[in-house]
């Protein structure tokens, strides 16, 4: 057993726990750079996340905290486009012969813009609550602008295992005046669909190491644990812009 990918689950795990920072902008560019192909990197990244959000999507449905139809018109849009972004990485990685470097490319992008993403999420989490002309159309009203951000940030996730959370969790607070409690629980409960279906996409192409993603994992339980303990007592709000920072270099450093 690789006892160093124990250590970056344990690592990534405690930095999700103790500051909210997405895991796969973490961990994603971490088993690139321990030279892990690409396209593993992303699938073995999504099946771990799936993973890892089951427990967060049972617990926030027995806090009710869960919209579920707001999740089921943004898993209509984001599952079956993330399904099709694994069939066009796979098509790419066959017949493309740069197929590692663009996908390097396209997740060092994925990589800059998702911690502005997380900034954005902090800055509109401070902002005083006023309702605007989307928060106050009903769900199904909304529905076929749910079902189109879900195919656009579904096609992102399924090609780079990023987003899953911090952008959906930025659209549901801009159409949304639902509570911080139900937004982390609705973007938790879709994202758990949405990187199970394409985490099983990966697999179907043998693009998920289901060593490393065991291996992962007994680090990053105990290390989610031991950072959401430290949570209370830590300022993190510094810490949210210093790792945000390091993911924006992390993906220049791929491009």
């Amino acid at each position: 057993m690789d006892y160093h990918l124990t250590i970056v689950g344990l690592l990534v795990g405690f930095l999700v726990g103790l500051t909210g920072v997405g895991g796969a902008a973490l961990l994603t560019p971490i088993l690139i750079f321990l030279g892990i192909q690409p396209t593993v990197a992303v699938g073995t990244d999504l099946a771990y996340n799936a993973i890892t959000k089951i427990f967060g999507t049972w617990q926030h449905w027995r806090q009710k905290t869960v919209h579920f139809p707001i999740v089921l018109y943004f898993a209509l849009g984001s599952i079956p486009s993330a399904i099709a972004a694994v069939h066009v990485m796979n098509w790419i990685q066959l017949y493309v012969a740069s197929a590692d470097q663009i996908f390097k490319k396209i997740l060092g992008f994925a990589l800059i813009l998702i911690p502005l993403a997380m900034l954005v999420k902090s800055l509109l989490n401070r902002r005083k609550p006023q309702l605007n002309s989307w928060q106050q159309k009903t769900v199904s009203q909304k529905r076929f602008v749910l079902i189109g951000i879900g195919a656009f940030l579904g096609f992102l996730v399924g090609l780079t295992s990023i987003g899953s959370g911090s952008l959906f969790a930025i659209a549901l607070m801009h159409l949304f005046a639902i509570s911080g409690k139900e937004v982390v629980g609705t973007d938790i409960a879709h994202a758990f669909f949405l990187t199970t279906a394409a985490g099983l996409a990966h697999m179907s192409f043998g693009t998920v190491d289901l060593s490393i993603v065991v291996q992962l994992l007994l680090g990053s339980i105990p290390g989610v644990l031991i950072g959401s303990r430290l949570s209370c007592k830590v300022p993190t709000v510094f810490l949210r812009w210093v790792i945000s920072i390091v993911i924006m270099i992390s993906g220049m450093k791929i491009i």
